[in-house]
């Protein structure tokens, strides 16, 4: 289990983020129109995993416009967007922001967030995902992953897109 913060209080998440160098666990999200979107898709490009509470709060929602920003200047590269909200609100979201780069998966009937360590195991944010970034290579290893301490705080940008340069 990883300890985070919100606001300074301290939660727990079901477990740690898949060591760099390992193998990317499978997972299938619900993607836009319900379909599935797995790991799979993306083979032969380099993967940035965006994970985090809800689009619909400030830090998550400046996550998904970063991330999307930088991927005019990455090579091979997608940006999956994963919380636990509706494909719906997910659309909604990026379609009021004009955000067409980034993807969005919904873990709302996924074991993704169990499967990567990420969903929060108390806390009034119970059975959401926690704050992370995993970044996975064309081969589908793990290359970088940070799992955010304090929930309200934004990941390090730079430090994910290092290891795509």
């Amino acid at each position: 289990m990883a300890t985070v913060t919100l606001k300074g209080n301290p939660f727990q998440t079901v477990g740690n983020l898949p060591a760099v160098g390992s193998q990317a666990a499978d997972f299938v999200l619900t993607g836009a129109g319900l379909a599935d979107v797995s790991l799979a898709d993306f083979a032969g490009s380099r993967l940035v995993l965006n994970i985090f509470p809800s689009v619909d709060t400030p830090t998550c929602a400046t996550s998904v416009r970063k991330f999307n920003q930088a991927l005019s200047s990455l090579q091979n590269t997608k940006v999956l967007c994963i919380s636990a909200d509706l494909p719906f609100a997910q659309a909604r979201f990026c379609g009021a922001e004009g955000l067409e780069a980034v993807q969005n998966g919904s873990s709302f009937r996924s074991s993704f967030g169990q499967d990567y360590g990420v969903t929060f195991a108390d806390g009034p944010l119970r059975g959401l995902l926690s704050r992370a970034v995993v970044v996975i290579d064309t081969d589908g290893k793990v290359l970088h992953t940070e799992q955010v301490a304090e929930t309200a705080d934004e990941p390090s940008y730079e430090a994910a897109l290092a290891v795509l340069a």
